[in-house]
């Protein structure tokens, strides 16, 4: 079939066909192996045309192994010819351990495509297509094969999947089907939906970069008053000696400072009562004792102000209050393992904004009071729900974790958090706070990457971008994670239809990628500077793949390969809505079309073949000899009836007095099947109403045309029009098409 080598480049080299070859297999796509005394070679041919064959070279064939790249060109004398079946393995993998099935090669008659496991989910992957191109089916298909592989059985595996819409519930809820061993978690945050577990993130695990994502802080001023807001929680939280006197502390200086402001004195005394509202004790609260010389005011009576606008006891209340301060605990730190809350960061940030005069200075006001907004606000919504802990005291990050992979002597598998009842920048802070306790957790581990953890993210272009956290924070987590994670153990897998949306960084360090159909030029352009060791024929070979097909290249890979993926069983939610089946309002009854009777023509009379000579049937009428015309179906120019009817929109925005054509005719029972949604039971109810309540013909009003203030003679009644206007008329004989043209100023036209 192959003559010889012709031309050799870099990367591909140019095959004379033999004259008198017979091609009987198609060579495109298909892999050739080039034969040396010392090397072997493989090729893939991406053209072919006036007998010559383009092949690029792929990898080289060593040893009985496939290794990619190629340093070592073919000689012009080499022998080529195309793979064998007993070789097709080296490109598609093996069926032996550390391998799972994939899918299979379309090229190659479905022979079978294996993934190496540990190459493609020890390192971070990307799954790229459109929407409707398989992205969803494939992840399901993946982890369900994963799953299914009796020989992996990766019972110990730890994978959290963000899916933003819930549609991999449907997928894994039956998990335990496949082995009893394993299980599925879905936690969500609809929490009146009644599937699966409500979100539950301890405030408390949360560090000072959470709660500057929490908090959508844009400044870095903002960020002392996180961190001393942060700090003052967990001392008001803790109840040991040291802890205590820390607060004297901190409450004695903050009073003495407020003091000792050019503020009147009723202004500082709403400043002091406000730092004892946030934190008091059993020394600084209102109904403390103060002693002095002989006699005993409770704490609230040294702020009584004299005739002279002073306080009355200011020198008591000063060495009372200076007697508290010790320089020594300006060093303090606190416990970090304690329990707080919500409110309880809320009292340390009033007190925080208050005794460090946060709010007194003009430069900071607007910062401050832009923290103390949106805390607030975040406490009086209903995601603060997601993070209580009903267990009322302290749990470690480990003990966490641990409790959400296991729990009730079950060990989960896949969690799936669900994230469709938030919106995207709830949803983007929930998955970065998960993805930076996750790679604190592996980073912390005394065997380095002993256990692996997978965080699968669907939709990631809502949540991985170029955002502000790195010119806030000095870092991403999710590129730490991407340029980290690996080797402790945390694998990203990304799942979107906009990568150019993406963090750059994040997809760079990507390992393997599977691409199914794209095709906006955007995309595909980024795709080509993003994407390590990607080649322009690679990229145009994704444009014709089609839905459930992906191109699949990588370490986990021995070359770009187009696989086909079998359907997930069962499937996502991520299907199109059925939009004929929701519409169809005959309720699954099916109206026979009318038969047409043809007219017997004699046999010396020729009619042309392309004309359909039928009998007309009689226009049909009604009970006073009227045409009984359906005032639903007019078409030919004529203007929707539908406006002739008094329609009042319902809740829903659909019609009172649906437009239903021969109700009684699809459904002889005069009622609409059963079983259909609360809309549908509405339309019924309200076709019924209307067929009993329909007035007689001689109640039908007389139309009448006025066109602004214009006065002039009234236009003579015509029946036709009055029945085309009439919306009482009901046909049962179906609609008549076509209506003629009527001159509704001359009373003598008929039909």
């Amino acid at each position: 079939m192959f003559d010889k080598i012709i031309y050799i480049s870099d990367q591909s080299a140019n095959i004379k066909l033999k004259e008198d070859a017979e091609v009987a297999i198609n060579l495109m796509n298909l892999h050739l192996i080039f034969e040396d005394k010392d090397k072997t070679i493989l090729g893939e041919v991406d053209d072919l045309s006036d007998g010559v064959v383009k092949a690029r070279f792929l990898g080289e064939i060593a040893n009985g192994k496939l290794i990619g790249g190629v340093l070592r060109k073919p000689s012009l004398d080499a022998k080529i010819r195309v793979i064998k079946q007993e070789e097709i393995p080296l490109i598609t993998g093996e069926d032996k351990t550390g391998y799972m099935p994939f899918g299979v090669s379309p090229y190659y008659n479905d022979f079978p495509v294996y993934l190496d496991v540990n190459n493609f989910f020890s390192n971070h992957f990307a799954i790229f297509g459109n929407s409707g191109s398989g992205k969803s089916c494939g992840i399901s298909r993946i982890m369900q094969n994963m799953f299914e592989d009796e020989r992996l059985f990766p019972y110990k595996s730890n994978i959290l999947l963000f899916d933003s819409s819930g549609e991999y519930y449907n997928a894994f809820k039956d998990l335990s089907k496949i082995n009893p061993n394993y299980n599925y978690r879905f936690i969500t945050t609809n929490e009146t939906e009644g599937k699966g577990e409500p979100l539950r993130l301890p405030i408390f695990l949360l560090n000072e970069a959470d709660l500057t994502l929490l908090l959508q802080a844009t400044e870095h001023s903002q960020l002392p008053i996180i961190e001393r807001m942060l700090k003052l929680a967990r001392i008001f939280a803790s109840t040991d000696v040291d802890a205590t006197k820390y607060k004297n502390h901190l409450i004695a200086k903050a009073i003495m400072t407020i003091l000792y402001t050019n503020a009147t004195a009723p202004n500082k005394r709403n400043e002091v009562f406000s730092i004892l509202n946030s934190c008091s004790t059993e020394q600084f609260n209102l109904e403390a004792p103060v002693q002095g010389i002989g006699y005993v005011r409770k704490f609230r009576e040294c702020f009584l102000i004299d005739s002279h606008g002073q306080f009355s006891e200011s020198v008591l209340l000063t060495e009372y209050v200076s007697s508290f301060i010790n320089d020594d605990y300006d060093n303090y730190e606190p416990n970090k393992k304690c329990y707080y809350t919500l409110e309880d960061l809320e009292k340390a940030l009033n007190f925080t904004l208050i005794s460090e005069g946060w709010l007194r200075n003009e430069n900071t006001y607007g910062d401050s009071v832009t923290l103390k907004v949106r805390l607030h606000s975040l406490i009086t919504s209903t995601n603060a729900n997601f993070f209580k802990w009903e267990k009322g005291t302290y749990i470690s990050l480990e003990s966490y974790l641990s409790d959400l992979m296991i729990s009730n002597g079950k060990k989960y598998q896949l969690v799936n958090i669900n994230l469709d009842d938030v919106d995207d920048d709830f949803a983007k802070v929930i998955t970065k706070i998960y993805s930076r306790l996750l790679f604190e957790f592996t980073k912390g581990l005394k065997e380095r990457a002993s256990i692996p953890f997978h965080i699968f993210v669907e939709e990631a272009h809502r949540y991985i971008q170029n955002d502000r956290d790195r010119f806030l924070l000095g870092y991403n987590i999710f590129e730490r994670i991407a340029k980290e994670g690996r080797k402790y153990g945390l694998i990203l897998g990304l799942i979107t239809q906009r990568p150019v949306e993406m963090s750059d960084t994040v997809i760079s360090q990507c390992s393997n990628f599977l691409i199914f159909k794209m095709n906006h030029p955007t995309d595909v352009d980024y795709i080509k500077k993003m994407v390590p060791n990607i080649s322009d024929e690679i990229v145009d070979k994704q444009k014709s793949l089609q839905s459930g097909t992906c191109l699949a290249f990588g370490s986990a890979f021995k070359i770009p390969l187009i696989v086909k993926l079998k359907m997930p069983n069962p499937m996502p939610m991520s299907g199109n809505c059925d939009v004929v089946r929701i519409w169809d309002g005959h309720g699954g009854y099916v109206k026979e079309e009318p038969k047409q009777e043809t007219v017997q023509t004699p046999s010396n009379v020729s009619v042309p073949s392309n004309t359909n000579v039928t009998q007309e049937s009689p226009v049909p009428t009604n009970n006073i000899g009227q045409p009984n015309i359906n005032v639903v179906n007019q078409v030919n120019g004529l203007e929707s009836s539908i406006n002739s009817v008094n329609q009042t929109p319902t809740s829903f925005g659909i019609p009172e007095q649906p437009i239903i054509n021969n109700i009684n005719e699809v459904n002889p029972n005069n009622s609409m099947p059963q079983g259909l949604n609360e809309i549908d039971n509405k339309i019924n109810e309200v076709v019924n109403n209307n067929q009993n309540e329909m007035p007689k013909q001689e109640e039908q009003p007389k139309t009448t045309f006025n066109i602004g203030e214009q006065q002039g003679p009234q236009p003579v009644s015509n029946p036709i029009l009055d029945a085309l206007n009439s919306s009482t008329l009901m046909n049962n004989n179906g609609p008549i098409s076509p209506i003629p043209e009527i001159d509704i100023n001359n009373p003598n036209d008929t039909i």
